[in-house]
């Protein structure tokens, strides 16, 4: 594959660091979350509140960038992100919530073309899982103002009709979001059993921009349902599956009905209320 768009994501970082640099030109950040915007020879820096720098562009200007940041030492680098030349109009769909026992499930589509695409590199647009939330929000916010976007997010009443049937949902609400976008190339990231899409491959969102786009769309309107589950249920709804019995045993101790919070065909969810009928 011809890939020419390189990110590398830093951690640790402190802004005065990052100042000291020498020959880069500086810029207006464009989110509140960001302390610092630089650019040198085809490569940006952005540097977020969090300590966290992306380094984006060309990937000889990135390599060169990233080099100077090793020799002075400034912060940690972690995953390299190369996303894939890409030409004419493409629809890129992700999902969130599918492994998570609380909350329903989000499907989100973005589409661009070329310049588009530009606009949401120099936005600094990564895989969704290497931002923080507070970043996330920020971030998805900016993406609808530059994108065509579609969103369809169920709660957990509504994904407990499909019956578990996880990959027939999928199925349909990536299609939906596409189709709702108009024409254009459809990526989907992959998942098991996944027969849609013009182009399906596994970790999508770290190929191409406009569905690394779509993951960050995906997991803010995730973010906006736990938070909404958590003020219904009256008590914070946890993320994932590790760490949610004692949130289940409080589903059980208020008296709620766990077909509004939960996803009922997961095996931890099954296991919990196998004797208590409420299923």
């Amino acid at each position: 594959m011809n890939f020419v768009y390189d990110m590398v994501v830093f951690t640790n970082v402190k802004k005065e660091s990052v100042e000291k640099l020498k020959g880069f030109t500086k810029e207006e950040p464009k989110t509140v979350y960001e302390e610092v915007r630089m650019k040198k020879n085809g490569a940006t820096l952005i540097l977020y509140t969090s300590g966290k720098l992306l380094v984006q562009g060309n990937e000889d200007a990135v390599a060169n960038v990233s080099e100077q940041l090793h020799k002075h030492g400034i912060g940690e680098a972690t995953k390299r992100v190369v996303f894939k030349k890409e030409t004419g109009t493409i629809i890129g769909s992700d999902e969130s919530l599918k492994g998570d026992t609380f909350g329903g499930i989000v499907v989100a589509a973005v589409r661009a073309d070329n310049m588009g695409r530009e606009k949401l590199r120099e936005l600094g647009v990564a895989d969704s899982k290497k931002l923080r939330d507070t970043e996330i929000v920020m971030m998805a916010k900016k993406i609808r103002q530059i994108s065509d976007c579609y969103v369809k997010s169920i709660l957990p009443e509504e994904y407990n009709k499909f019956d578990g049937n996880v990959t027939k949902l999928l199925d349909k609400f990536h299609v939906e979001c596409a189709h709702n976008l108009g024409s254009g190339t459809h990526v989907v990231d992959k998942y098991p059993g996944c027969t849609i899409g013009d182009v399906s491959v596994e970790k999508a969102e770290s190929k191409y921009v406009e569905v690394a786009a779509a993951s960050i769309l995906a997991r803010e309107s995730a973010l906006r349902q736990i938070n909404y589950l958590s003020k219904v249920a009256g008590f914070p709804i946890p993320k994932g599956s590790t760490h949610v019995k004692l949130a289940l045993h409080e589903l059980e101790e208020r008296k709620l009905d766990p077909n509004k919070f939960v996803k009922t065909s997961f095996s931890n969810v099954k296991e919990f209320f196998k004797h208590k009928k409420v299923l």
